[in-house]
């Protein structure tokens, strides 16, 4: 009886182990970074990577920002480039393709973020002026006061009824 019950729960943690350790064995070594991972429409995008390996240069390609190289950036075998969004590129999501010799092709994708057109507004009234500095009225806490002592008082209250209510009972 045990058997039965241990040899469906030994195949079942097997699969699971053997199904999740397929994406990691094909997953390639070495790994593509974008910053920034949200990036507003003229911005600089910085691309890194290190699955090119021991090689020098790579190529890369962004769907909004065009073509540009991967050079050696400052740690060994970390190859660098740069492209600009251009102002007029669409919110959404941007692919970017990077190939290094041999036959190494490695996709990332990242945010395209839309611009804010105009200024924050700021609101009325006391935002604008007087109470500004955080030296305004204490009305807010008066009334925060004024409303914990009112359920103070109804808790004070119900307790006494029902305690009245159990000696009257007795």
């Amino acid at each position: 009886m045990r058997l039965a019950r241990t040899g469906p729960q030994l195949a079942l943690v097997l699969s699971a182990l053997v199904l999740s350790a397929s994406p990691a064995a094909a997953a390639p070594d070495g790994d593509v970074r974008v910053n920034p991972r949200k990036a507003a429409p003229g911005t600089t995008v910085t691309v890194s990577t290190t699955a090119c390996g021991k090689e020098t240069y790579g190529k890369g390609e962004s769907e909004a920002g065009g073509k540009f190289h991967l050079l050696p950036g400052d740690r060994a075998g970390v190859l660098v480039g740069q492209f600009k969004l251009p102002s007029d590129a669409v919110s959404g999501t941007d692919t970017v393709t990077l190939k290094c010799p041999p036959r190494i092709k490695q996709t990332v994708t990242y945010q395209i973020s839309g611009q804010p057109v105009g200024a924050v507004e700021a609101g009325f009234g006391w935002a604008a002026g007087a109470g500004a500095d955080g030296g305004g009225s204490g009305s807010p806490y008066a009334l925060g006061a004024l409303l914990l002592g009112g359920a103070a008082a109804g808790v004070l209250i119900r307790t006494r009824r029902r305690a009245v209510a159990a000696r009257n009972a007795a």
